[in-house]
């Protein structure tokens, strides 16, 4: 494994109660730290049959400092997915970012604070935002 990969990739930050909920899914799962930026890397996520040109796709969400009072905002698919109907992007699906020496697919999908409940709200509620966003595009 190249050494930078394992300098970001040791650093825990997720909630116990994030982390069990992953588990009982069955994810497989990383938390990537590189400084400043913490991440949580879902690989083989997956994806509604048929709908994607793709059957999973690792997903990234970016967790941000205060989390989880404050909500993660946006989130990441590598490889990036086409629609099956179309083979185009989805809408706002259509930018691609480096985070942690990878290029994901940005899925401009804004947090709206206003419905995140902080002590409450974690990366199970985030993950059924994604799951809807996937199910509208």
């Amino acid at each position: 494994m190249d050494a930078n990969l394992i300098r970001i990739m040791d650093k825990k930050f997720l909630p116990i109660n994030d982390r069990l909920y992953l588990d009982s899914k069955g994810y497989q799962y990383k938390e990537i730290n590189d400084g400043p930026l913490n991440g949580l890397i879902i690989d083989k996520f997956p994806l509604k049959n048929g709908k994607f040109s793709i059957n999973e796709s690792s997903l990234l969400i970016l967790i941000p400092q205060g989390y989880p009072d404050v909500p993660p905002d946006m989130f990441y698919f590598s490889p990036e997915l086409h629609l099956s109907s179309s083979n185009s992007f989805p809408v706002q699906a259509n930018v691609f970012v480096d985070h942690f020496q990878i290029k994901w697919q940005r899925w401009s999908r804004h947090a709206d604070a206003s419905t995140w409940r902080p002590g409450i709200d974690g990366i199970y509620s985030y993950i059924q935002r994604v799951k809807t966003a996937l199910n509208n595009a």
